[in-house]
């Protein structure tokens, strides 16, 4: 089924007010000029769309050790940039803290599988040879967001770049000038390491308009996309093949054999990391009984606050909004510090506070809402079965991230296998499941909706196979 660019924009729309980005849709577009041309960026979708195809033309003819080069030069200049990418993300979209930002930003750069990633497969036999290798799809459309604006542009553009794609990027609105930054340099890393000129591109004044015009350009092969249902399925009904990474509601449990020292100071840190912007950071937790006083002990201990009675409700009438019986965040509290929301709400913490926790009952909006926030909500339990029962529930069937914290080898499996998550941490901050601080690679693009769930360079290809009949066997 096709779908029209109206659609597309009032779907976007859509999502973007349930994640409390209305900016987009609301505040009016900045002039072309706001952001310089040059280095792919450009003043319409056509022109993006027309250059990046061209750039592929020549990319493809490169060979691999000229694609080496290049994310070589993408990483460098991404190290080298962080600080100022990470502050400019800051001061653009107000959402996170810088030295979080800076770590992303770093984490994209030295932990994102470039040309490595692409490993050929060979088949012999009595019947001869053939060869798989992964070759590039061509020319792809990006829809990026406001809360990872700089490190998801490089996590994405190194994969793409390292499978022989190029790329027309749609940046969040209330991102572009960050984000067009990123591309630009990335851009010039590029070009000085012998690749083409507009590998990667944009509109100098990206919006919901030019995002529908990405989807369905006809020099676009292919769609990563990042936000909610809506958006992912207007891009999907595009008709073209689409990867996809949708929202996700992480759940933490904590049963009464954990090290609770241990899981409070790693909930504390994953929960309020940027703010807790990242889709795979933690979103509510649930202990067992008989582990609930020392856990929230221990996290007071490392940084968060209690709230409770009338100083709670405080709270939830700034951050949360009631439309048609569903609650949604408030846009102004996403991605701020504890201490900007409680100040909001009236109540006076030390500015080191870095989250904010509640007890609240299993169905709680703060819960089943993905707050975006460094609010977290904790649900106590009578055993370890009821949590995980719970924590599926919460999780939504994203199949998105989820945490626990235990020594028990049989409750973790149980966890594990019920929940489902593309990203399942034991033992350790949200953040791990991202390979920071952790083994493995790592990726902003975690496509749970599409399937591919982590993504990296092999997942931006498609593989073709060459066969040779009764040849090269030589045993």
């Amino acid at each position: 089924m096709q779908i029209n660019e109206t659609d597309i924009k009032k779907m976007v729309e859509q999502v973007l007010k349930q994640l409390g980005q209305t900016e987009a849709a609301d505040a009016p577009i900045a002039p072309q000029n706001d952001v310089s041309l040059g280095d792919g960026v450009f003043a319409t979708v056509d022109e993006a769309a027309a250059a990046a195809r061209l750039a592929w033309e020549k990319l493809r003819k490169l060979p691999l050790a000229a694609r080496r080069q290049m994310i070589d030069n993408m990483r460098e200049v991404s190290r080298a940039q962080a600080n100022e990418l990470a502050q400019l993300a800051v001061d653009e979209t107000g959402l996170g803290r810088v030295e979080d930002k800076v770590a992303k930003i770093l984490l994209a750069a030295n932990k994102t599988p470039g040309v490595e990633d692409l490993v050929s497969t060979s088949y012999s036999g009595d019947d001869g040879l053939t060869l798989v290798e992964y070759a590039p799809i061509g020319v792809f459309g990006s829809i990026t967001p406001s809360t990872n604006p700089a490190a998801t542009v490089i996590n994405n553009s190194i994969s793409l770049i390292a499978a022989g794609n190029t790329v027309v990027y749609n940046p969040h609105p209330s991102a572009k000038r960050v984000s067009l930054k990123t591309l630009k340099l990335l851009n010039q890393a590029i070009v000085a390491a012998g690749g083409p000129e507009n590998a990667l591109t944009s509109v100098a004044a990206p919006n919901l308009e030019t995002s529908a015009q990405v989807m369905n350009h006809p020099k676009v092969n292919a769609l990563v996309v990042t936000g909610g249902g809506p958006v992912v399925k207007a891009a999907m009904a595009v008709g073209k093949k689409v990867i996809a990474a949708g929202p996700g509601n992480p759940p933490v449990v904590v049963d009464e054999t954990a090290i609770i020292s241990q899981a409070a100071a790693h909930i504390v840190q994953g929960a309020s990391f940027d703010n807790n912007v990242l889709c795979t950071a933690e979103k509510e937790v649930f202990v067992v009984d008989k582990a609930a006083n020392a856990l929230k002990a221990e996290m007071v201990k490392n940084g968060a606050i209690e709230l409770k009675g009338f100083q709670f409700e405080k709270l939830l009438e700034k951050v949360l909004v009631k439309k048609n019986d569903k609650y949604y965040p408030n846009r102004d509290f996403i991605g701020k510090d504890a201490a900007v929301i409680l100040q909001a709400a009236g109540i006076h913490a030390s500015p080191n506070v870095k989250l904010i926790i509640a007890e609240t009952t299993k169905d709680h909006p703060l819960v089943m809402t993905e707050m975006l926030m460094p609010i977290l909500p904790i649900v106590r339990v009578t055993d370890v079965d009821k949590a995980i029962e719970l924590a599926v529930i919460a999780e939504k069937g994203n199949r998105h991230t989820a945490i626990m914290h235990s020594q028990n080898i049989t409750n973790l499996t149980k966890m594990a296998q019920e929940i489902q998550a593309t990203i399942f941490v034991k033992n350790g901050p949200s953040v791990a499941g991202l390979g920071f601080e952790s083994e493995g690679f790592t990726t902003l693009t975690i496509a749970g909706p599409t399937g591919e769930g982590l993504t990296s360079a092999k997942t931006f290809t498609r593989q073709r196979r060459c066969v040779l009949v009764d040849g090269f066997r030589i045993i």
